[in-house]
Formats: structure tokens, sequence, C-alpha cells
């Protein structure tokens, strides 16, 4: 019995040391990928007023800028959830850029 005890006990312990780390590696996450997706917000900021000010001039609005925001807001989403330890799926730029939530709707 005392040798059936200590394996669930052993068991347990890799695991810990995993949620360990991974929580460590959040502070490292926070400081590259939270300076990445503020400079990035700036840049979707301004391709908002463009694309209004275009949609105001033209009447149609431009897939390209409206798709390089979705872009950002699917990673800034990933990055709270992360942050938040809902996810263990770590954002951008530690994997490649997800696909999109949503899609262009005209």
């Amino acid at each position: 019995m005392k040798k059936e005890r200590k394996s669930k006990i052993s068991n347990h312990l890799p695991k810990k040391s995993n949620e360990r780390k991974e929580a460590l590696m959040r502070i490292v996450v926070l400081i590259l990928s939270g300076i990445i997706l503020e400079v990035w917000y700036y840049f979707v900021v301004v391709l908002g007023i463009v694309n209004f000010f275009y949609t105001l001039f033209k009447a149609k609005r431009m897939k390209g800028l409206a798709d390089m925001s979705e872009t950002w807001n699917t990673q800034a989403y990933i990055f709270r959830r992360y942050m938040i330890f809902e996810s263990n799926f770590r954002p951008f730029p530690f994997t490649s850029l997800q696909k999109s939530m949503s899609n262009f709707e005209r």
C-alpha cells in the first residue's frame, strides 16, 4: 500500500511543477506579447481611422484593413485568455498567428 501511495503522489508532482513553470512563463509572455500587441493596437487604431475615411468617401470598406484589424483582435483575445489562466495555449510570438475568429462581412 505504501508503494501505491507513493506512486500516486509522484504522479501529481510533475503536473504541479509544470503548472508552476507555466505560471512563471506568463511573466515572460506578458512582457513580450504585451509590448507587441500594444504597439500593434495603435497601428490598428490608425488603420481603423483610415478605413473610416476611406468608407466615407468611397462608400465601401477596405477588406485588407478590416482583416488586419481582425487578426489583431484574435491575437489579443488569445493573449487575454492565456493571461487569466483560462487557456495554456501561448499567444503570438510564442506560437504562429492563429486563424481569425470571424470573417469580413459586407
